[in-house]
């Protein structure tokens, strides 16, 4: 049994990964969090309720030496919104915004990203329609909120059949 959290494989790495299902249980997510996996669920009930006619903007908040942008979670974020809403991803995705860039299409998902002094993880989700503004935020103040969702996963994991799962399947999530 493997718990995986961690981001960045390349597609021969995901391939290799995929490779052991048939043989290994294993929980593989982007966040370990318990509160960024609620999130994820909570996310794509608001993003499926409001539907289209809100921009959906994602800034994430990392340590100054975290070496990806944007986060791991703040694309698994994006392709919770994209997968409620049924657009393209990434296709639909907007990094960031510099110069003159012409208004705002309806069909943008934006992702921003700040590094910044010790900040362990910050993710602010923001849908913003006609007169209104939903915001959900998670905070991670402390790394240890990882290392015990992964023991939660790894408790989890080991009475399950071969294939690989994530944190939706481990906090009973899934649809």
């Amino acid at each position: 049994a493997m718990v995986i959290g961690t981001t960045g494989f390349s597609p021969e790495q995901d391939k290799e990964i995929e490779s052991l299902a048939s043989r290994a249980r294993l929980v593989k997510s982007p966040n370990m969090s318990l509160g960024v996996n609620v999130l994820y669920r909570l996310l794509e009930e608001a993003v499926a309720s409001l539907g289209e006619g809100y921009d959906v903007e994602i800034v994430e908040i990392h340590h100054r030496l975290k070496k990806d942008a944007p986060s791991g979670t703040a694309l698994r974020l994006a392709q919770v919104v994209a997968g409620a809403l049924q657009r393209p991803w990434p296709g639909s995705g907007i990094f960031g915004r510099r110069g003159i860039t012409g208004e705002r299409t309806s069909a943008e998902i934006g992702v921003h990203a700040v590094r910044a002094g010790d900040v362990v993880g910050e993710h602010l989700v923001v849908l913003a329609g006609p007169g209104e503004r939903l915001e959900m935020v998670h905070r991670a103040h402390s790394r240890d909120t990882f290392a015990w969702g992964a023991l939660r996963a790894a408790q989890w994991v080991v009475g399950q059949p071969p294939g690989i799962y994530d944190m939706q399947d481990v906090l009973g999530l899934k649809r």
